[in-house]
């Protein structure tokens, strides 16, 4: 019963064929290979129309190089307070930009509240050389607490960001679940509603090992081209990030799995809104569970076999937690079986 996070799934079966289908022979080097550039293709086929594609290790470097793409002195982006570029990755944007800063933003249940974002962006005048000025916005879909961004929520955060001449990047770590779960395409959730820069992540969706950014705004791409080398992000091999993604779209597989791992989390907050010693904490709108159970409960269900962490109380969520009890967190995955579900809800019944 794995609901830890998604990072802990393995790779899917097709795409470790991929990998071993792509392990002999020779390829030109550094992304300039004919899968690399297959792939490419394949990604602006995907998002409607031309886009450039950088292949990074992880989804930090991603975010972080995205939004060093916009870097200028004195910049600032704007994040939501619980984002994780804001909580998980260490200053990397910061370093990697070679100091700008990052502006908490609130929101409730992780979504930036765009009256929020314009009251906060507008206090920082770009003609004041104390305060620093806007660089970027950044939103987070699907959110670190599970909620995703409608399509018109996008587009109304994007005018804000146009408003102030800063782009929108998104951090797609989730892309695809988001995706699923708005039935729309990846045209119609970026370029489309205002994003102007993608960290698109496959790793927690069936991926070994592929993460990308893909810019809308192709006259940046010479200059992230350096960025990413400079951030040792520059993959000598990247065929084999190339042959993860080939096989992660081919017959729609990374939409598949998508699907499976919501279907599999409506399924467990299914089994806990039915539960008699836990509580659903919020509807989930991906892959992404929350759940108040009171600590002893949660260390028995732990001790069972059950991986899970616990998490802290998100801005917004307005629930009752008692000082017996914690909020916790729950992951499905592709990897995530009905059976594994169902005999959690049994311990829980």
């Amino acid at each position: 019963m794995f609901f830890a996070s998604d990072n802990w799934a393995g790779a899917h079966p097709n795409i470790a064929a991929g990998l071993s289908a792509n392990a002999g022979g020779f390829s030109t080097a550094y992304g300039d290979g004919a899968l690399d550039r297959a792939v490419y293709q394949r990604f602006s086929e995907i998002f409607e129309r031309e886009v450039a594609v950088f292949f990074v290790a992880t989804g930090t470097a991603a975010n972080s190089l995205a939004l060093t793409a916009y870097n200028k002195p004195g910049g600032i982006s704007f994040a939501h307070r619980e984002s994780h570029v804001i909580e998980d990755e260490c200053g990397a944007p910061v370093y990697f930009s070679g100091g700008s800063r990052l502006h908490e933003i609130d929101g409730a249940l992780g979504k930036i509240d765009p009256h929020n974002l314009e009251r906060t962006i507008g206090r920082f005048a770009p003609e004041i050389v104390h305060w620093g000025r806007p660089m970027a916005v950044s939103i987070t879909q699907s959110t670190e607490v599970g909620t995703i961004y409608g399509l018109d929520e996008i587009e109304t955060i994007s005018v804000v960001a146009k408003q102030y001449s800063v782009p929108l990047h998104m951090d797609g770590a989730r892309f695809a679940n988001a995706l699923v779960a708005l039935d729309t395409t990846p045209a119609e959730m970026t370029w489309k509603r205002g994003v102007d820069i993608l960290s698109f992540g496959g790793t927690k969706n069936g991926c070994w090992c592929a993460e990308a950014i893909v810019l809308f705004d192709l006259d940046r791409a010479r200059e992230l081209a350096f960025l990413r080398k400079r951030a040792a992000q520059l993959f000598s091999k990247s065929r084999f990030v190339a042959a993860q993604f080939e096989a992660y779209f081919k017959d729609g597989l990374w939409l598949d799995t998508a699907r499976h791992a919501n279907a599999m989390a409506a399924r467990l907050a299914a089994a806990i809104e039915d539960s008699a010693t836990a509580k659903l904490a919020w509807l989930p709108q991906a892959n992404e569970v929350f759940a108040v159970i009171k600590k002893a409960e949660a260390e028995r269900l732990q001790a069972a076999g059950a991986a899970f962490y616990d998490w802290h109380k998100p801005h917004g969520f307005d629930g009752h937690i008692g000082e017996d009890e914690l909020l916790y967190r729950f992951v499905t995955s592709f990897a995530t079986t009905a059976d594994e579900v169902d005999r959690f809800g049994q311990l829980i019944a």
